[in-house]
């Protein structure tokens, strides 16, 4: 189905509430808060060995961009939406007692004409601060939380994470570190894609980039075009037309040694229906490969079910309906510009990133192979 090319993160997620069975020690824990777009995600965790154990963990739907790409503006029932769910991250916070921790609000809040507003209201109300990130440290913590699915024969990685109202896009070229060491390169990027000097060979970030179009915005832009198919094009088009200024997107990629991860709930949806998943399961989602023909075989299947019969579907849920053809629109373009015959799926994303950047940054995390 994908055309040739031309020569030339988000995910509406049931509320997820899941208690810890015993109560750590609060001078261990760490958490790490995502406010995205769409999205409230929180997760409190520990360090173990060279990665972390979750204790806690939050997730809901908030819709903080809804109506942003019309008026520029946060409204007043999304933000009061998200302040509901924010005090139910901030009793956890205080239940678990956790110290360490970072709390990040991304492109919403960077649109948004009244963002500051807002992070005053969220601080009045719940007693968090909300911290906006920009969109380098966005696609950098992305890329550290799926260093553990980084294979040791990839030589070029292209991390892409797709969220409601952006897409980050990082190249990295893994060739002059050796295999066994490539996986952790990954993680020592969190002080920074062109760091200083290190005793490490380094993972080398060709190029990186920020699209400010995620499955809301992208969804957003072409609600006015009827027909689902030529909506579904348009979309997958006009974001390629974005990637124009990415060095990578002038060069054709051979598939042998290149692998993408992708990190979203677009990613993780196509990888449940190719599984035929009737109910979401983390365990075999996370860190499976996918080629492009699977990934377009999942697409084309969305496409003749229609809107109705995308909305029955129990693969893809009531709430991620509305949003998968433009997340698959974006992937598709993606494809079609980079096949490969190895895409892994990570249901993992800015959270784990912020989590590994603060155990990195504090020395408690075994440096070894994940």
């Amino acid at each position: 189905m994908a055309p040739k090319r031309p020569k030339g993160a988000g995910a509406f997620p049931k509320a997820v509430d899941t208690p810890a069975p015993q109560r750590p020690d609060p001078d261990g824990l760490y958490a790490a808060l995502d406010l995205g777009t769409n999205s409230c995600r929180m997760l409190i965790a520990q360090p173990k060995g060279s990665g972390f154990h979750v204790v806690d963990s939050f997730s809901k739907s908030v819709q903080l961009g809804a109506g942003l790409e019309r008026t520029g503006r946060l409204s007043r029932s999304s933000m009061a939406r998200t302040v509901q769910a924010l005090r139910i991250c901030q009793q956890k916070l205080k239940r678990n007692k956790v110290k360490r921790m970072r709390l990040v609000a991304t492109e919403a809040c960077r649109r948004a004409k009244n963002s500051r507003d807002f992070i005053r209201q969220v601080k009045r109300e719940t007693g968090l601060t909300l911290e906006i990130i920009q969109p380098e440290e966005e696609a950098r913590l992305a890329v550290i939380s799926c260093a553990p699915l980084v294979s040791t024969k990839t030589e070029q990685l292209l991390v892409v994470d797709i969220g409601g109202g952006s897409t980050e896009l990082v190249w990295i070229d893994l060739s002059s570190v050796p295999r066994r060491d490539r996986p952790v390169s990954i993680t020592r990027l969190h002080a920074g894609f062109h760091s200083a000097d290190s005793p490490f060979q380094a993972a080398k970030v060709v190029d990186w980039i920020s699209v400010p179009l995620g499955v809301a915005t992208l969804r957003d832009q072409f609600n006015d075009v009827e027909d689902d198919a030529a909506r579904f094009a348009l979309m997958s088009w006009f974001f390629e037309e974005n990637l124009a200024d990415f060095a990578p997107y002038k060069d054709e990629q051979a598939r042998e040694g290149f692998q993408i991860v992708g990190t979203s709930g677009t990613v993780t949806t196509v990888a449940a229906s190719h599984l035929g998943l009737k109910r979401y399961d983390r365990t075999k989602v996370d860190g499976l490969r996918m080629t492009s023909d699977q990934i377009d075989k999942v697409i084309r299947g969305y496409l003749e079910l229609g809107p109705t019969g995308r909305r029955r579907d129990p693969r893809i849920g009531e709430d991620r309906q509305a949003l998968i053809m433009s997340g698959s629109a974006i992937l598709q373009a993606l494809l079609r510009c980079w096949p490969t015959d190895r895409l892994s799926v990570a249901d993992r994303g800015l959270r784990e990133g912020l989590l590994y950047a603060q155990m990195s940054g504090d020395g408690v995390l075994e440096d070894g192979p994940f």
